[in-house]
């Protein structure tokens, strides 16, 4: 599998974990325990998506030091780890 065929989960995984972690925040602010749920189970389907997608990933394409303060921004381990990683290559 190609990187170019990765990026599309990586990125959909990203922007579904950045929901996931808004609709929790709703669901705490608010008190409703519906949108808390529903974040927490969208943050760990983004998780297992962006793990798939990470799969046999050529880090030397990445985007280094954007991506891994990207990932410290939104609270994402894993845009830190691929980013330190590409920084790397």
């Amino acid at each position: 599998m190609s990187s170019n065929n990765q990026q599309p989960g990586l990125v959909g995984g990203h922007a579904q974990y950045v929901k996931g972690a808004a609709e929790e925040v709703v669901g705490q602010v608010t008190g409703l325990p519906n949108w808390k749920a529903s974040g927490q189970e969208d943050k760990s389907a983004a998780v297992d998506a962006m793990k798939k997608a990470s799969e046999g990933r050529d880090t030397s394409k990445g985007l280094g030091g954007v991506e891994e303060k990207a990932g410290n921004l939104v609270g994402c381990e894993g845009m830190v780890k691929e980013g330190a990683e590409s920084k790397k290559a």
